[in-house]
């Protein structure tokens, strides 16, 4: 299952102290990308690695930490990236 797989690769690059990972897959049925077997999912994470970056920063290290699944097996992903401080503050 590619949840799993997200799973595995947020957790080992980023370690995260939480990680929700939303399959919106089902509705998106018949979309281009649903089509050639990418998927559609939503993640909310916050780790001590996005202490001091920026957004930017932040999607880039979770892009890297996807590698290929981001190539053929997510085609949409939505990204909810906190760190710590910004959690406890409220932010989620």
């Amino acid at each position: 299952m590619i949840s799993d797989q997200i799973k595995q690769h947020l957790t080992e690059a980023l370690k995260p102290q939480l990680l929700e990972i939303i399959d919106n897959s089902a509705a998106h049925a018949g979309h281009a990308g649903a089509k050639s077997g990418g998927g559609h999912y939503h993640v909310t994470i916050v780790s001590e690695a996005f202490e001091d970056k920026s957004l930017v920063q932040r999607h880039q290290l979770i892009y890297k930490a996807l590698g290929d699944l981001m190539k053929q097996q997510i085609h949409a992903l939505g990204i909810n990236a906190l760190s710590p401080t910004e959690e406890t503050k409220g932010s989620l």
